[in-house]
Protein backbone atom coordinates (compact mmCIF):
# COMPACT_ATOMS: atom_id res chain seq x y z
CA UNK A 1 0.00 0.00 0.00
CA UNK A 2 1.27 3.27 -1.02
CA UNK A 3 2.94 5.54 2.17
CA UNK A 4 -0.80 7.90 3.28
CA UNK A 5 0.55 11.85 2.55
CA UNK A 6 -1.31 15.09 3.82
CA UNK A 7 -2.78 15.78 0.97
CA UNK A 8 -5.12 13.33 1.92
CA UNK A 9 -5.57 14.55 5.41
CA UNK A 10 -8.25 17.26 5.65
CA UNK A 11 -6.48 18.67 8.86
CA UNK A 12 -9.60 20.97 9.52
CA UNK A 13 -11.60 17.74 10.16
CA UNK A 14 -9.01 16.55 12.13
CA UNK A 15 -9.00 19.94 14.46
CA UNK A 16 -12.97 19.53 14.31
CA UNK A 17 -13.07 16.11 15.34
CA UNK A 18 -10.84 16.53 18.48
CA UNK A 19 -12.41 20.10 19.45
CA UNK A 20 -15.61 18.29 19.20
CA UNK A 21 -14.22 15.02 21.19
CA UNK A 22 -12.25 16.88 23.84
CA UNK A 23 -13.94 20.58 24.50
CA UNK A 24 -17.74 20.29 23.52
CA UNK A 25 -18.81 23.09 25.92
CA UNK A 26 -15.62 25.30 24.41
CA UNK A 27 -16.85 24.52 20.86
CA UNK A 28 -19.99 26.38 21.31
CA UNK A 29 -18.22 29.40 21.87
CA UNK A 30 -15.81 29.44 18.85
CA UNK A 31 -17.81 27.94 16.25
CA UNK A 32 -16.66 25.89 13.36
CA UNK A 33 -13.11 25.56 13.28
CA UNK A 34 -13.43 26.05 9.21
CA UNK A 35 -14.50 30.25 9.91
CA UNK A 36 -10.96 30.82 11.64
CA UNK A 37 -9.37 30.76 7.77
CA UNK A 38 -11.67 34.28 7.43
CA UNK A 39 -10.41 35.77 10.67
CA UNK A 40 -7.73 38.98 10.01
CA UNK A 41 -5.96 40.65 12.47
CA UNK A 42 -5.20 44.12 12.94
CA UNK A 43 -2.17 44.42 14.34
CA UNK A 44 -1.20 46.96 17.06
CA UNK A 45 2.39 47.48 16.85
CA UNK A 46 1.94 49.34 20.17
CA UNK A 47 0.09 46.45 21.81
CA UNK A 48 3.12 44.17 20.64
CA UNK A 49 5.60 46.61 22.29
CA UNK A 50 3.51 46.64 25.41
CA UNK A 51 3.44 43.08 25.48
CA UNK A 52 7.21 42.72 24.67
CA UNK A 53 8.23 45.01 27.44
CA UNK A 54 5.68 42.55 29.83
CA UNK A 55 7.92 39.56 29.05
CA UNK A 56 10.75 41.45 29.56
CA UNK A 57 10.23 42.20 32.95
CA UNK A 58 8.89 38.84 33.93
CA UNK A 59 11.46 37.09 36.57
CA UNK A 60 12.25 34.00 34.84
CA UNK A 61 10.29 31.72 37.08
CA UNK A 62 6.94 32.59 38.78
CA UNK A 63 6.17 29.02 39.89
CA UNK A 64 3.04 28.97 41.80
CA UNK A 65 0.96 26.14 42.32
CA UNK A 66 -1.92 27.33 39.89
CA UNK A 67 0.57 28.65 36.92
CA UNK A 68 1.90 24.70 36.81
CA UNK A 69 -1.12 22.88 36.83
CA UNK A 70 -2.00 25.10 33.74
CA UNK A 71 0.73 24.39 32.09
CA UNK A 72 0.67 20.55 33.35
CA UNK A 73 -3.07 20.86 31.38
CA UNK A 74 -1.13 22.78 28.36
CA UNK A 75 1.01 19.68 28.42
CA UNK A 76 -1.80 17.24 28.30
CA UNK A 77 -3.76 18.81 25.51
CA UNK A 78 -0.67 18.98 23.53
CA UNK A 79 -0.17 15.45 23.73
CA UNK A 80 -3.56 14.69 22.58
CA UNK A 81 -3.81 16.74 19.52
CA UNK A 82 0.30 15.33 18.62
CA UNK A 83 -1.96 11.91 19.46
CA UNK A 84 -4.42 13.02 17.02
CA UNK A 85 -2.47 13.85 14.07
CA UNK A 86 -0.45 10.96 14.63
CA UNK A 87 -4.07 9.21 14.30
CA UNK A 88 -5.18 10.87 11.24
CA UNK A 89 -1.66 9.96 9.09
CA UNK A 90 0.85 12.35 9.94
CA UNK A 91 4.48 11.32 10.40
CA UNK A 92 6.27 13.77 13.28
CA UNK A 93 9.85 13.29 13.15
CA UNK A 94 12.83 14.66 15.01
CA UNK A 95 15.04 16.81 13.43
CA UNK A 96 18.53 15.33 12.90
CA UNK A 97 20.73 17.43 11.41
CA UNK A 98 22.60 21.17 11.09
CA UNK A 99 20.33 23.68 11.22
CA UNK A 100 16.44 24.17 10.77
CA UNK A 101 14.41 22.08 9.29
CA UNK A 102 12.30 24.72 6.75
CA UNK A 103 13.55 27.66 5.66
CA UNK A 104 10.34 29.43 6.12
CA UNK A 105 6.80 29.00 6.62
CA UNK A 106 5.99 28.68 2.92
CA UNK A 107 8.88 26.06 2.63
CA UNK A 108 6.97 23.85 5.80
CA UNK A 109 3.15 23.65 4.58
CA UNK A 110 4.14 22.66 1.52
CA UNK A 111 6.75 19.90 2.46
CA UNK A 112 4.51 18.73 4.75
CA UNK A 113 1.70 18.79 2.58
CA UNK A 114 3.60 17.01 -0.03
CA UNK A 115 5.13 14.09 2.21
CA UNK A 116 2.78 14.31 5.44
CA UNK A 117 5.40 14.30 7.47
CA UNK A 118 6.76 17.08 9.91
CA UNK A 119 10.35 17.95 11.09
CA UNK A 120 10.54 19.33 14.62
CA UNK A 121 13.72 21.69 15.73
CA UNK A 122 13.97 20.12 18.93
CA UNK A 123 14.10 21.75 22.11
CA UNK A 124 17.02 20.34 23.08
CA UNK A 125 18.86 22.68 20.24
CA UNK A 126 17.32 25.38 20.50
CA UNK A 127 14.87 26.83 22.94
CA UNK A 128 16.24 29.82 24.29
CA UNK A 129 18.12 30.31 27.27
CA UNK A 130 16.83 28.50 30.17
CA UNK A 131 15.40 30.25 33.15
CA UNK A 132 18.20 30.91 36.22
CA UNK A 133 16.96 27.59 37.95
CA UNK A 134 17.17 25.91 34.78
CA UNK A 135 13.48 24.46 35.29
CA UNK A 136 11.05 24.93 32.95
CA UNK A 137 7.48 22.83 33.03
CA UNK A 138 7.98 22.25 29.15
CA UNK A 139 11.43 20.47 28.81
CA UNK A 140 10.98 17.52 30.71
CA UNK A 141 10.45 14.36 28.87
CA UNK A 142 7.06 13.43 27.78
CA UNK A 143 7.39 10.14 27.26
CA UNK A 144 6.76 9.66 23.62
CA UNK A 145 9.83 8.48 21.40
CA UNK A 146 10.32 8.46 17.81
CA UNK A 147 13.54 7.14 16.05
CA UNK A 148 15.20 6.41 18.86
CA UNK A 149 14.55 10.21 20.33
CA UNK A 150 12.56 10.78 23.45
CA UNK A 151 10.11 14.09 23.23
CA UNK A 152 10.61 16.83 25.21
CA UNK A 153 7.04 18.30 26.09
CA UNK A 154 7.80 21.06 23.99
CA UNK A 155 8.54 19.27 20.85
CA UNK A 156 5.12 18.11 20.99
CA UNK A 157 4.02 21.36 21.02
CA UNK A 158 5.97 22.96 18.54
CA UNK A 159 4.75 20.04 16.20
CA UNK A 160 0.98 20.37 17.08
CA UNK A 161 1.63 24.73 16.81
CA UNK A 162 2.99 24.44 13.54
CA UNK A 163 0.19 21.85 12.11
CA UNK A 164 -2.94 23.55 13.74
CA UNK A 165 -1.68 26.92 13.83
CA UNK A 166 0.93 27.39 10.23
CA UNK A 167 0.08 24.18 8.07
CA UNK A 168 -3.98 23.53 8.64
CA UNK A 169 -4.52 27.46 6.97
CA UNK A 170 -1.01 28.65 5.59
CA UNK A 171 -0.22 31.45 7.90
CA UNK A 172 3.35 32.64 7.94
CA UNK A 173 6.13 33.07 10.83
CA UNK A 174 5.94 37.12 10.90
CA UNK A 175 4.32 38.80 13.40
CA UNK A 176 0.89 38.67 11.85
CA UNK A 177 1.35 35.13 10.62
CA UNK A 178 2.31 34.30 14.09
CA UNK A 179 -0.56 36.14 15.67
CA UNK A 180 -2.85 33.97 12.93
CA UNK A 181 -1.31 30.51 13.64
CA UNK A 182 -2.14 31.12 17.54
CA UNK A 183 -5.57 32.57 17.77
CA UNK A 184 -6.72 29.57 15.53
CA UNK A 185 -4.09 27.19 17.61
CA UNK A 186 -6.23 28.67 21.20
CA UNK A 187 -9.29 27.61 19.95
CA UNK A 188 -7.86 24.02 20.47
CA UNK A 189 -7.56 24.56 23.84
CA UNK A 190 -9.63 25.08 27.12
CA UNK A 191 -9.53 28.35 28.20
CA UNK A 192 -7.23 27.80 31.31
CA UNK A 193 -4.20 26.90 29.28
CA UNK A 194 -4.99 30.22 27.34
CA UNK A 195 -2.82 32.72 29.56
CA UNK A 196 0.44 30.27 29.69
CA UNK A 197 -0.22 29.28 25.76
CA UNK A 198 -0.15 32.81 25.29
CA UNK A 199 2.91 33.83 27.34
CA UNK A 200 4.90 30.57 25.13
CA UNK A 201 3.80 31.97 22.14
CA UNK A 202 2.63 35.65 21.86
CA UNK A 203 4.86 37.17 24.35
CA UNK A 204 7.76 35.52 22.72
CA UNK A 205 7.15 36.72 19.50
CA UNK A 206 5.95 40.70 20.63
CA UNK A 207 10.13 40.46 22.45
CA UNK A 208 11.24 38.60 19.32
CA UNK A 209 10.44 41.56 16.59
CA UNK A 210 9.49 44.18 18.78
CA UNK A 211 11.32 43.74 22.32
CA UNK A 212 13.16 46.41 24.07
CA UNK A 213 16.89 44.77 22.69
CA UNK A 214 16.15 45.92 19.36
CA UNK A 215 15.19 49.87 19.79
CA UNK A 216 17.90 52.52 19.33
CA UNK A 217 18.41 54.54 22.04
CA UNK A 218 15.98 56.86 21.04
CA UNK A 219 13.27 54.17 21.89
CA UNK A 220 12.39 53.50 18.28
CA UNK A 221 12.79 50.43 15.86
CA UNK A 222 14.93 50.24 13.15
CA UNK A 223 13.79 50.07 10.07
CA UNK A 224 14.60 47.30 7.74
CA UNK A 225 18.49 47.85 6.65
CA UNK A 226 18.79 50.56 8.67
CA UNK A 227 21.88 51.25 11.38
CA UNK A 228 20.88 48.67 14.21
CA UNK A 229 18.00 46.31 12.45
CA UNK A 230 18.75 42.64 12.93
CA UNK A 231 17.19 40.15 10.44
CA UNK A 232 15.60 38.06 12.04
CA UNK A 233 17.67 35.02 11.50
CA UNK A 234 20.34 36.63 13.52
CA UNK A 235 17.96 37.52 16.70
CA UNK A 236 18.55 35.75 20.08
CA UNK A 237 15.66 33.38 20.99
CA UNK A 238 13.42 34.55 23.70
CA UNK A 239 14.66 33.83 27.46
CA UNK A 240 12.45 30.91 28.27
CA UNK A 241 10.53 32.33 31.52
CA UNK A 242 7.29 30.56 33.44
CA UNK A 243 4.48 32.83 33.92
CA UNK A 244 0.56 33.54 32.71
CA UNK A 245 0.03 36.17 30.62
CA UNK A 246 -2.52 39.26 32.21
CA UNK A 247 -6.16 38.86 31.02
CA UNK A 248 -6.46 41.58 29.65
CA UNK A 249 -3.98 40.85 27.13
CA UNK A 250 -6.05 37.86 26.17
CA UNK A 251 -8.76 40.06 25.59
CA UNK A 252 -6.84 42.73 23.85
CA UNK A 253 -5.60 40.11 21.01
CA UNK A 254 -9.16 38.26 20.52
CA UNK A 255 -10.15 41.46 20.04
CA UNK A 256 -7.66 42.57 17.41
CA UNK A 257 -9.36 39.88 15.11
CA UNK A 258 -12.31 40.53 12.69
CA UNK A 259 -13.96 38.76 10.04
CA UNK A 260 -12.43 39.08 6.66
CA UNK A 261 -14.64 41.05 4.09
CA UNK A 262 -15.08 39.84 0.59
Amino acid sequence: MASRTLLSVDLVAVAQRYVDRWLPAWRTTIGPIARLAGRAVRLDEQFCREVAEHFARQPPLTADPELLRRYAVLRKESLRQYEAIVEAGIRVQPWLHPGQPYRDSRHLCMSVRETGRLFVFLTRNGHGPRPSSGFHPMRGPSGVRVDGVELAHNDLFRAVHDIFGHVMFGHGMGPTGEFRATYCHLAMYSDEVHPVLFSEQISQICWFFFGPHLRTPGGELPGRGAPGWLPPAERPYAEQKVFACPSAFLERFTASFVEESG
